[in-house]
């Protein structure tokens, strides 16, 4: 059994490949050089076509209600979107509907996007925190936006982006752990 922080990152790339995926996973590397984690990634294009049927949480197939109850469990998650039509897109918050509304309270989020120029940026701040405010999770100070043109054939090539998740990262990593020690003092409390 591992004892690593549970993360759970949600990517909302629609397609592989996918600058979305890529920047998640440069995310998870990032973090997990920095802490132990236990990740579990979970795909949009992957269950998009069966996800999309569902009109409420009974109707979702098994794994991918697994999925929404690992959202909710999770000790951290690290989303990202691609930005169509100046928003996240609609199938990443279609996902998130299913997710219970107290079940994020005080999460730490590590919230990331991906666009086809800087125009987007402010996504994250204008779609995603609000998302995510909803829900009262704790949106991480330093959020992650990336470009086309940061990319070289799905990779990451610029200096830049590399230094952007590198800051996230770095003031995630106090928050994360005073997240857990918060939680571990509540159940020694409750005992």
């Amino acid at each position: 059994m591992s004892n690593g922080y549970k993360v759970v990152a949600v990517s909302g790339g629609l397609q592989r490949p996918s600058r979305t995926l890529t920047l998640i996973e440069a995310l998870l590397s990032s973090l997990g050089d920095a802490l132990p984690i236990d990740v579990q990634l979970i795909e949009l294009g992957k269950i998009a076509g069966r996800l999309s049927g569902a009109i409420t949480r009974a109707q979702l197939p098994a794994d991918i209600e697994e999925q929404i109850r690992a959202i909710e469990t999770a000790d951290a998650l690290v989303v990202a979107s691609p930005v169509f039509r100046a928003s996240y897109t609609g199938l990443f918050k279609h996902l998130f509907d299913f997710v219970h509304h107290e079940a994020l309270v005080d999460v730490p989020v590590l919230l990331a996007a991906t666009g086809g120029s800087e125009r987007h940026a402010l996504v994250i701040d204008h779609q995603l925190r609000p998302l995510f405010s909803f829900f009262q999770a704790r949106t991480l100070p330093i959020g992650v936006y990336a470009s086309e043109s940061d990319f070289s054939n799905y990779e990451i090539g610029s200096a830049a982006l590399r230094a952007r998740i590198a800051l996230a990262v770095d003031r995630a990593v106090p928050l994360l752990r005073q997240n857990a020690e918060s939680a571990a003092t509540a159940v020694v409390a409750s005992v």
